[in-house]
């Protein structure tokens, strides 16, 4: 992993944004994986500054970690009103290019196998933004969830209802389950790109960074990935053990003569 801690969120989405702009730049075909919450906001408006200031999407396909199941796509709190809201709407990106879970299919089975053949048939996903659970959960992967899965089906667990009923007007509103990518799909991707904020999300960000790789905490699957970059703000390393050592090696990354 390629750990990165900066003072602050702005700071960190500004470099993250700079890694996804970048990659457009070179490849306008570029596939991206994208998540929701609020931890991607300030990345997809670095994003969308980017294209306003000329940078194209036209030709940029995206997927989606996840989708809500049995939630309409048109309520605002499905992940492809989200979406469209805070990213795609903003973009000159053909709105065909930019893939969710269905998370209304009668087949799910089938519904998620094409995903992954949708997927496979765009090339792979070059860069998967990724953010972490406060239990080390990616995607829709909850504690306990294979580390080679992929899209599925997910049972939510109270924590993660809980976590977000405050999308919702009460918290029998949430739904109970979700289409996610599997934590194996998301190792497939050529680069992941982690953003964690806050110190609620401190203990998760240990577990993936410094744990033992458990289906206890999924995101610690990507101490695997040959192509980790992880960006965090203070609040989110403050239990690291080797924070000093991440910091130093950051301003004196390795070279080859």
């Amino acid at each position: 992993m390629q750990i990165t801690i900066c003072k602050t969120p702005e700071e960190a989405s500004r470099l993250a944004g700079e890694i996804v702009n970048n990659a457009i730049k070179k490849n306008p075909k570029l596939v991206l994986g994208l998540a929701t919450g609020s931890t991607p906001l300030l990345l997809y408006k670095e994003m969308y500054t980017a294209c306003k200031a000329g940078l194209s999407y036209k030709k940029v396909r995206t997927f989606n970690l996840d989708e809500y199941y049995g939630l309409p796509v048109e309520k605002p709190q499905s992940y492809r009103s989200f979406m469209n809201e805070n990213l795609f709407n903003h973009l000159d990106i053909d709105m065909k290019n930019t893939h969710v879970p269905d998370g209304l299919a009668k087949d799910v089975e089938k519904s998620c196998a094409q995903y992954e053949k949708m997927m496979k048939a765009a090339g792979g996903v070059d860069i998967q933004v990724l953010g972490i659970g406060g239990d080390g959960h990616i995607g829709f992967n909850e504690p306990g969830s294979s580390l080679v899965s992929r899209t599925h089906l997910v049972t939510l667990t109270p924590r993660t209802i809980k976590d977000n009923t405050r999308f919702f007007t009460k918290s029998s509103e949430v739904p109970r389950y979700a289409i996610s990518m599997g934590v194996g799909t998301v190792m497939e991707a050529k680069c992941c790109l982690m953003l964690c904020f806050g110190k609620n999300k401190a203990d998760a960000v240990k577990g993936m960074i410094e744990g033992g790789v458990s289906q206890f905490c999924p995101a610690s699957a990507l101490q695997y990935h040959p192509n980790t970059i992880v960006f965090i703000d203070e609040a989110a390393a403050s239990k690291l053990t080797l924070k000093a050592y991440y910091k130093w090696a950051c301003q004196h990354p390795a070279k080859l003569n």
